[in-house]
């Protein structure tokens, strides 16, 4: 890979609570570039929250649509646009979104221990309400289930990865920042 294939956008994956969206607002504004949330953007395509994108229509649909999303974004990406993305914490699930992502700009994993995502998922009142519970079960057995899973798919699409447990969002934005200096092998 080269330097000018990952200078257009910089992809934050990991599970919910993990910071993409916290910290690629203070990344974006590091690196003079716009910053994106897939999460958003597809509420607004859809014209609803996404639990209840999920609830109405079912995961399949909202994966569908997220993929899209994250389509149109990769090809802003790959014309040029500066970008930081927050991504949904499922969109590494399928294989073709983790080669849109890499095929237009550097893949990070934002990586926290499942206590600590499980501590900030409870802080935030915003999550239960606007984020569909995926297992059906507590909020620490899904948190730790849904990681053991995606925790392969993270690795394996990330060519960054932060642990954000123990810093904060600056620190965080100096990692990321210093790995994207980095000269390619």
């Amino acid at each position: 890979m080269t330097q000018d294939q990952h200078s257009s956008a910089v992809y934050l994956v990991g599970y919910r609570a993990s910071g993409k969206t916290t910290v690629g607002r203070a990344l974006a504004a590091r690196l003079c570039r716009e910053f994106v949330d897939t999460d958003h953007l597809v509420e607004a395509e859809a014209g609803r929250e996404i639990a209840a994108i999920f609830k109405e229509s079912g995961e399949e649909a909202f994966r569908h649509l997220e993929s899209e999303v994250l389509r149109r974004v990769c090809e802003r990406s790959s014309q040029g646009e500066g970008l930081v993305v927050a991504t949904g914490g499922g969109i590494v699930l399928l294989a073709e979104n983790i080669k849109l992502m890499r095929n237009s700009g550097k893949v990070v994993w934002l990586r926290a221990p499942a206590a600590v995502l499980e501590e900030r998922i409870g802080a935030d009142p915003a999550t239960a309400r606007n984020r569909p519970p995926l297992e059906g079960a507590s909020a620490a057995s899904e948190v730790e289930e849904v990681l053991r899973r995606r925790y392969p798919l993270y690795e394996a699409s990330a060519e960054c990865i932060v642990d954000t447990g123990d810093l904060d969002q600056e620190e965080v934005c100096s990692v990321i920042a210093a790995a994207l200096r980095e000269k390619p092998e």
